[in-house]
């Protein structure tokens, strides 16, 4: 998905107007308006602006992922890779754990 394609979507799924959005930004409607039409691309600095705004990462707002994180997920992912070897790995097993367990209990449901 292109960079305005995302940015229509995510300004909706957010209740954002065009105006409410670039009134966030410290800019004008039409300005959203050409991003998303794809008539002129923002700056880095603008486009992390709009990721921090609409509340996902800049790589998914760009299009280099389609896996959607929020901040919060992204501030906890962020906390886990900071931590010792041996924290992050105990971390990482036992979600591994809880992940194989939810999908058994779907499978068997």
């Amino acid at each position: 998905m292109s960079f305005g394609a995302r940015l229509i979507e995510l300004r909706k799924k957010r209740g954002f107007s065009q105006a409410q959005l670039a009134g966030l930004l410290n800019t004008k409607a039409p300005v959203i308006g050409r991003y998303e039409r794809e008539e002129a691309n923002p700056s880095i600095e603008t486009a992390a602006r709009l990721a921090k705004i609409l509340q996902v990462s800049l790589d998914y707002l760009v299009g280099n992922t389609a896996l959607e994180l929020d901040q919060a997920t992204l501030k906890r992912i962020e906390d886990v890779s900071k931590m010792p070897e041996s924290d992050r790995s105990f971390i990482l097993k036992t979600m591994d754990a809880l992940i194989r367990d939810l999908k058994a209990q779907k499978a068997y449901a």
